[in-house]
């Protein structure tokens, strides 16, 4: 097993890919912490790691406040010992017609995308400076940092914001032998994808289902998530849902 005696902290760990991921690092002999704001997804999470044979601790924590930020890293800490895995996927998708976009959708996406995800890793690398952990830091971004769209122009940004900031922590950590890389998925079936098929559907009027439909034939292989391989970490993707992200 490739994590076995690795403590992770998996954010936004209740659903989707957080979920996969928690999952799949259980199964690799990791001890996850799944941090989700949603305490009931991230508790049902590790039902499913305990139930299967592994370690893992359930934990209430919002991105945006620091208090719960420290608090984690403390509980996974006097759970495990210490951190040496984070994987920071907790974000919020919203969308809107550039002339109709709001200061506040604005404040919720980057506070939680960015600001969140920073003193996320902030946080986390700071204890593994201190404790000299070399560690692995994995941001979640995505294909729509790298540029713009009509619709979703504060999402993209902030997860250009992503890109960024993890260049920029590889560099600041590498001296300390902590690793931080990036993920950019594609398209990826995750419950997720029926809002923004329903945004869509909205501001495109189109009938619900059609814009996922379409997007799924736009992919090469003309299925959502199917078949994707990004490495390093590597994540895996079959069957529309993502079924590894070892790093």
């Amino acid at each position: 097993m490739k994590l076995a005696g690795k403590t992770a902290i998996i954010t936004g760990g209740g659903g989707g890919i957080g979920r996969a991921v928690s999952l799949r690092y259980a199964q690799e002999g990791a001890r996850c912490v799944v941090a989700d704001v949603q305490l009931s997804l991230a508790e049902a999470v590790v039902k499913e790691i305990k139930s299967a044979g592994g370690s893992a601790l359930a934990i209430s924590m919002d991105v945006t406040k620091q208090a719960d930020i420290d608090q984690t890293i403390q509980a996974a800490g006097d759970a495990f010992g210490q951190v040496d895995i984070l994987f920071n996927n907790a974000a919020i998708f919203e969308m809107a017609p550039l002339l109709e976009s709001s200061r506040e959708s604005y404040d919720r996406l980057f506070d939680i995308n960015v600001k969140g995800m920073f003193f996320m890793m902030q946080a986390v690398a700071a204890h593994m400076v201190e404790k000299g952990i070399q560690g692995k830091i994995i941001n979640l971004s995505s294909q729509a940092g790298r540029r713009g769209e009509a619709l979703v122009a504060h999402y993209c940004a902030t997860k250009a914001a992503v890109y960024s900031y993890t260049q920029s922590a590889a560099l600041a950590m590498a001296p300390h032998h902590i690793n931080v890389n990036g993920i950019a998925p594609g398209v990826i079936d995750t419950p997720m994808w029926e809002t923004v098929d329903g945004l869509f559907a909205r501001y495109e009027n189109r009938p619900i289902g059609e814009k996922k439909r379409l997007v799924g034939e736009a992919v090469p292989l003309g299925l959502l998530g199917c078949g994707v391989k990004v490495a390093p970490p590597s994540v895996s993707v079959c069957d529309g849902r993502v079924v590894a992200a070892v790093t």
